[in-house]
């Protein structure tokens, strides 16, 4: 994968134009879009990794059954809400692993199919699961404090970096607060290659809904866990690429969810 600096990419600031406009209308779907053929689709797919792999790096195996769970989906619905304050409460190595399976796990298997992947638990266009999910924790037992990555096909996290970096991540989020205050913080990222080779300019449109997907699940899964969630969008981009070691252009934060418990828990 070609890798470019940001500042080759950046549209000057005196550029007339709105980006968001030009984006939008550059990447509408027309009725004459050329699409690849499948064969061609299926042969990149079968290039790139399904999930990062970080097999050299110590690696936990997450228990397959789901943790109790407290609300029903629909109760878990209709009581979700931004949880503004929350304290880095002890979480299960089960609970942790069932917000990460409800979040991207797989679901069923892609035999029988015309998908070279397996599915998960969101629709991803074309099936293609542009996303990785890394987060960082000082808070869940039998986890060592530090910065992991989810591999979604072996239900395992690997950890990446030793240590409580809750304020090293303060430095590039709006609410500096948030890095203390949850008990796991997690990251999703998007590998913009996997969607946009099939589908263009609209397969970026294609990751950021799917983003939207994986943080309902987890803010869905944290509700009925009895914990507290809240959406983070205000991260200061570069930084937070950064600490994850992602180049921020072909590989690149797109959301980050907070999770603990509520503060008057």
């Amino acid at each position: 994968m070609l890798k470019r600096s940001w500042q080759e990419v950046l549209i000057a600031e005196s550029n007339p134009n709105h980006i968001w406009e030009l984006f939008h209308e550059n990447s509408k779907t027309s009725r004459i879009e050329p699409h690849p053929p499948d064969e061609f689709v299926a042969a990149r797919m079968r290039e790139q990794y399904d999930s990062l792999p970080y097999d050299a790096m110590p690696e936990v195996t997450l228990p397959e059954e789901i943790a109790p769970m407290y609300l029903t989906l629909a109760d878990a619905m209709v009581s979700r809400t931004s949880c503004r304050e929350m304290r880095p409460a002890p979480m299960t190595l089960a609970e942790l692993g069932t917000m990460l399976y409800c979040a991207y796990g797989v679901n069923r298997s892609n035999e029988d199919s015309a998908f070279p992947r397996p599915f998960r638990t969101v629709p991803s266009g074309g099936g293609l699961y542009p996303l990785e999910i890394y987060f960082h924790t000082a808070a869940v037992e039998g986890l060592t404090a530090g910065l992991y990555h989810y591999n979604a096909l072996r239900h395992r996290v690997y950890r990446l970096r030793d240590g409580d970096f809750s304020f090293d991540i303060s430095n590039g989020l709006i609410q500096r607060n948030l890095a203390v205050d949850a008990s796991v913080l997690f990251f999703l990222t998007a590998i913009f290659e996997r969607s946009v080779f099939k589908y263009g300019d609209r397969g970026y449109r294609f990751v950021f809904m799917e983003a939207g997907h994986v943080a309902q699940n987890l803010n869905l899964a944290a509700a009925g866990l009895g914990f507290g969630a809240l959406n983070i969008g205000g991260f200061v981009d570069r930084t937070i690429d950064e600490f994850l070691a992602v180049d921020g252009v072909t590989h690149s934060t797109v959301y980050m969810v907070a999770a603990g418990k509520p503060a008057g828990d």
